[in-house]
């Protein structure tokens, strides 16, 4: 969700700021945040097997959840379909504001709907509800997800500025002065 939340931003500064760099972002965030999304449906039916007994139930928040993975999808596939990279980054900016409606639903589908899902386990106001241990590695598997999104996002970006650019005089030097280290 908060991959999402990166979008809608860049999405924005794009949109108000005509900034260049912000679309390729969005297209650098979209693939990672589809995988994550993808991968929490997956495990969550895995999950949810032996726990409800069925992998898959029109719960508030994983049909949001669902809802999430196709506007990745979508994203990904708008700004693929149209050959000029300035309009694409415009339509799919478009995309990843009107989009961004669904993360509040998300989050909150716990609290507003009757739904299987738990509520919080980490609260500002209460603490925690697990145990210490667990917390732990929850924290540490969290901060490593968010080192490899900014890592894998940065590598992505920097391919599509490459690609983009790839006529220009400072990408031929930078390629020829890669190649020869």
């Amino acid at each position: 969700m908060l991959i999402y939340l990166a979008m809608a931003f860049w999405a924005l500064l794009g949109l108000v700021f005509n900034t260049r760099l912000s679309g390729m972002m969005n297209r650098a965030l979209a693939p990672t945040g589809a995988m994550f999304a993808f991968l929490s449906m997956w495990t969550g039916a895995l999950w949810g097997k032996p726990m409800w007994g069925t992998w898959w139930v029109w719960d508030a928040r994983l049909t949001s959840e669902l809802i999430l993975f196709f506007l990745y999808l979508g994203f990904m596939g708008l700004t693929a379909s149209i050959d000029d990279p300035r309009r694409a980054d415009k339509a799919g900016g478009l995309l990843a504001l009107v989009g961004a409606i669904n993360v509040p639903i998300i989050y909150f589908s716990v609290r507003w709907w009757n739904t299987l899902h738990q509520g919080s386990s980490i609260s500002v106001s209460q603490g925690a509800s697990m145990e210490q241990t667990m917390l732990w590695a929850m924290l540490l598997m969290v901060f490593a997800f968010w080192l490899y999104s900014i890592a894998i996002a940065l590598y992505r970006v920097r391919t599509i500025i490459l690609d983009r650019e790839k006529h220009a005089h400072w990408v031929a030097l930078e390629l020829r002065s890669g190649a020869s280290t």
